[in-house]
């Protein structure tokens, strides 16, 4: 990359960001200021009328980080784009990646992996919070890509299949595991009808709110997702396979790789500490008992799934990144690599 490429892809990125800023930031002063137009009143805990944003029109005050708190959020940005773009370092490409990062975590991309599916199946959604979750990833990703272009350039690292360390691979399976036994099994046997770890009356709930469709989408979506996570521990999750048209036997960018891997992990471990957290404090304040736990064992135990889901991803993510680091780059192939 030449030296006047360099800036002129860190303004093309920089220009995007302003976009996604400047939209955000004018569609939460246009609800401050009355208007309810992509606006969702819905709480997933209880969804009501989730097509209709749960009477989004009737709401009269804008909550603060849908309103004041978002635009300030928006001013932040604003301030990471013009460090990007007016004094490029380290210290600006770590504060885009920052924002990238913030911006996919707020998304929860675990609960689009979940809701889209269900939606394209039939199932009421709120489709105002999917969009807006879908433009939060979008902004994430541009952030990203605004930190990629504007961050040092690193020396060019060889190119070729280089293994990973054993332990990654034991924590690879084990991200592949968890959410096929700790998901899609008792999923699959409620759509079934077979009352494992939940209550007869949630039992009906599922049997009553679920089409077939839905059911199959939740159940296997998840678990098939999560087999992307052997790219990370296999060859072709370093160079493109030759079903790839046009990209065949080319690297696969690290980045691609490790930075969706990590979000994913890191909004999975997240999700597991906060519903663990709310489930103890529940318990403590007396709004849970003790034996509706025990009764609904299987889905208290789906949130130390998620957990486990998640740090298991998370080692395997830091496994590759050590594995495909310019320093860990060796001249030539060993005898693995060539087989």
């Amino acid at each position: 990359m030449t030296v006047v490429e360099k800036p002129t892809r860190t303004r093309a990125w920089a220009l995007a960001c302003v976009v996604f800023v400047v939209g955000a930031v004018a569609q939460r002063l246009y609800w401050i200021a009355g208007g309810r137009w992509g606006y969702t009143a819905c709480d997933r805990t209880d969804l009501v009328d989730p097509t209709g944003g749960c009477g989004a029109d009737q709401v009269v005050h804008v909550p603060f980080w849908s309103g004041w708190g978002a635009v300030g959020v928006g001013v932040a940005l604003a301030a990471v784009l013009a460090g990007a773009v007016r004094s490029p370092g380290r210290s600006a490409t770590a504060g885009s990646w920052a924002a990238a990062g913030l911006l996919l975590v707020v998304a929860f991309p675990l609960h689009l992996i979940f809701e889209v599916p269900a939606a394209l199946a039939g199932r009421p959604s709120d489709w105002r919070d999917l969009g807006a979750r879908l433009a939060l990833v979008a902004g994430g990703v541009l952030f990203a890509g605004l930190a990629n272009a504007s961050g040092p350039r690193h020396r060019p690292v060889a190119v070729g299949y280089r293994p990973v360390p054993q332990w990654t691979r034991r924590w690879a399976y084990v991200a592949v595991a968890l959410p096929v036994v700790g998901w899609a099994v008792p999923h699959g046997l409620w759509v079934l009808g077979v009352p494992i770890g939940i209550s007869e009356r949630e039992l009906d709930d599922i049997q009553r709110n679920l089409s077939t469709p839905v059911g199959v989408a939740i159940t296997l979506v998840p678990p098939l997702a999560g087999l992307l996570v052997l790219g990370l521990v296999q060859r072709w999750g370093q160079r493109f396979p030759r079903w790839v048209p046009g990209l065949h036997g080319r690297q696969v960018p690290r980045r691609l790789a490790v930075i969706p891997a990590a979000v994913v992990a890191l909004t999975l471990v997240s999700y597991g500490v906060l519903s663990i957290a709310v489930l103890v404090g529940d318990l403590i304040a007396g709004r849970s008992r003790w034996s509706d736990v025990w009764d609904g064992w299987a889905v208290t135990a789906t949130l130390l799934v998620f957990l486990c889901w998640g740090v298991s991803m998370a080692v395997t993510t830091a496994g590759y990144a050590l594995a495909t680091s310019a320093a860990a780059a060796r001249p030539g192939l060993s005898r693995s690599e060539r087989s």
